[in-house]
């Protein structure tokens, strides 16, 4: 995508988003993701929210899901159109078993809370895993740290700006 072509930032304010969303936006800016930021009266929780508060397909919205395998956090940013098969995550990766984080260890991990859980902004790094589903969209959308905020990005830019590796995540991919 040109930069002509992506949505801007220039029109909302930073400084008057939350505080959680504001260390969100500035970890990104800091990794040069520029895309637009959007706050909205009513809740992006979930895809579904997203996508119709947006406009967009469902499947553009890059939803934050947090996993645990071990000890260790798993990010997983999947499309909205489908859910995370954990069972061939955890094969892709040659581990055991990967089960959802529970509310406190989502909050210890990302600094974020379930329906707010950005792909940046987080106390440390956690290992990150990109549905290569999301490549099917030029515009992405994926929470900017509250349950009402979102920013812009595109595939490209969300596996680089995560560190993130491209993976299926799901057995229903298109």
């Amino acid at each position: 995508m040109t930069d002509a072509h992506r949505p801007s930032s220039e029109h909302l304010d930073a400084a008057a988003l939350p505080p959680r969303a504001r260390t969100v936006v500035a970890a990104l800016r800091a990794a040069g993701a520029e895309g637009e930021v959007r706050e909205f009266d009513e809740s992006t929780h979930t895809a579904a929210q997203a996508a119709a508060a947006l406009g967009c397909d469902v499947g553009a919205i890059a939803s934050s899901l947090v996993f645990r395998t071990g000890d260790e956090a798993l990010l997983v940013l999947t499309s909205g159109a489908h859910r995370v098969d954990t069972d061939l995550v955890a094969s892709t990766l040659g581990h055991g078993p990967i089960m959802r984080a529970n509310a406190d260890q989502v909050k210890r991990a990302t600094g974020q809370v379930i329906g707010g859980v950005a792909p940046a902004g987080h106390p440390s790094p956690v290992r990150t895993l990109v549905d290569t589903a999301l490549q099917a969209h030029d515009v992405l959308w994926a929470s900017a740290g509250t349950a009402n905020t979102v920013f812009a990005t595109t595939f490209d830019e969300l596996v680089r700006v995560t560190g993130g590796t491209p993976v299926r995540v799901a057995a229903d991919d298109l």
